[in-house]
């Protein structure tokens, strides 16, 4: 009867090819969430705001909010200062997170308010950008 054998052998250099993609990695990891940091915060403070305007009394003034499924209209800055990249102690992971109590009330939505989402279309915009970051790093090794 015959018989088949196979024997892996690692080269040194495997090592060292893995720790390069490694570093490479986390560097991707690092851009990609700031990029959809960053345009979540973007989409908030430069986002049209044609929704209705209304009068605030506590401070008093008008606020036009935005319209359903636009980004959030900003009035004090609280939720674009609570939008945080959490990068995992490994660096091979990340999560772009949302940290005001109302976020997912604007995201998804109510049963009394559509969607005003920011934090998912910021993802979707940037993930052609992600892969052709991630295709480049492949072909530099």
């Amino acid at each position: 009867m015959a018989r088949v054998t196979t024997k892996i052998t690692r080269k040194p250099r495997t090592a060292s090819v893995i720790k390069g993609y490694e570093g490479n990695l986390r560097a991707l990891v690092g851009r990609a969430g700031n990029l959809v940091r960053n345009t979540a915060v973007n989409s908030i403070n430069q986002g049209a705001k044609s929704g209705v305007t209304y009068e605030l009394y506590n401070p008093r003034r008008t606020h036009t909010a935005s319209s359903a499924g636009q980004p959030p209209a900003t009035d004090t800055g609280f939720l674009v200062n609570n939008i945080f990249l959490d990068i995992d102690t490994d660096g091979l992971g990340a999560n772009v997170e949302s940290r005001a109590d109302y976020s997912s009330f604007l995201e998804f939505g109510t049963s009394k308010m559509a969607a005003r989402p920011f934090m998912q279309p910021a993802l979707e915009e940037n993930k052609p950008k992600i892969s052709r970051l991630a295709k480049q790093m492949i072909k530099a090794k």
